[in-house]
């Protein structure tokens, strides 16, 4: 009969295991589960925590190096070639309107400020890198005429014809005028020819006359300081040539800018002198 009872309640314990949808579970020494048994869900996904990761606190972040300046290679007080170029190309653009002088000055810093500021570039007024590759990129490399639309161009090497004696050496290539005695240059300066359709003509000419205050008996406009050497044309002071530089031209004289200049040679030349135009 016990043996009955006992069967009877393990029975019960069964219906009940059942019903409360129990699952049987083997465990270990005191009770408790071994490594991984009966541990389902997120709870058995998840990696425990090291205590040494709360100790270490999130992750630096590196901070990303500000980029260094552009490279300044042009600013004011600067002279040279490298200037030159810079101020026929800032011409170019229209953002300087002198010719260019080889020298830094206030007017071209305020060119390269506009362009700056036109393009979004810090205004500086100092030529950089940056500034520098968006105005090449923007032009043409500068002609010979552009690099020297004001003068300034250095003196062409004298013809052989001028090595001699006393000669008014006049170079259509560099566009200046050197005053020699026995081969040493005593006087450079700017000139300017006529146009196509009123050439100065070239060759080796002598001064025959000097007229200190000559005015044209053709186009009725003043000739100061005129030497001439070949028919009508001679060489002069003009202020138009001082006005407006090589946006002009002669008919056929050679036009001298520089009154100070053309004064000290009318002084000195003297009838019979040579007169060597070439290129």
């Amino acid at each position: 009969m016990r043996a009955t009872f006992l069967r009877g309640s393990l029975a019960v314990v069964g219906v009940i295991a059942l019903v409360g949808g129990c699952k049987a579970q083997v465990t270990g020494e005191g009770g408790k589960h071994p490594p991984g048994a009966g541990v389902s869900g997120p709870a058995a996904q998840a990696p425990s925590a090291s205590p040494s990761d709360d100790a270490k606190g999130p992750a630096p972040t590196r901070s990303a190096k500000p980029a260094p300046p552009p490279k300044v290679l042009m600013a004011r007080g600067d002279s040279g070639k490298r200037v030159r170029e810079l101020q026929a190309r800032l011409r170019q653009v229209a953002w300087l309107f002198e010719g260019p002088t080889g020298t830094y000055g206030p007017a071209t810093a305020k060119a390269v400020e506009g362009f700056q500021g036109k393009r979004g570039l810090p205004r500086t007024g100092s030529t950089d890198t940056v500034t520098w590759a968006r105005l090449v990129g923007m032009t043409h490399a500068p002609t010979r005429d552009e690099l020297y639309a004001s003068g300034g161009q250095p003196a062409a090497k004298p013809d052989p014809r001028c090595m001699t004696g006393r000669a008014i050496c006049i170079s259509k290539t560099s566009r200046t005028l050197t005053w020699l005695v026995d081969g040493k240059a005593l006087l450079t300066t700017d000139v300017r020819f006529g146009s196509q359709f009123t050439p100065t003509r070239e060759g080796t000419f002598r001064v025959y006359w000097k007229s200190r205050h000559h005015v044209s008996t053709i186009y009725h406009t003043p000739m100061p300081y005129a030497m001439f050497f070949s028919g009508g044309q001679a060489v002069h002071y003009s202020s138009d040539f001082a006005a407006r530089g090589y946006s002009g031209a002669s008919h056929g004289c050679v036009n001298v800018r520089d009154e100070g200049k053309i004064a000290s040679l009318f002084a000195q030349v003297r009838n019979g002198d040579k007169v060597v135009v070439y290129w």
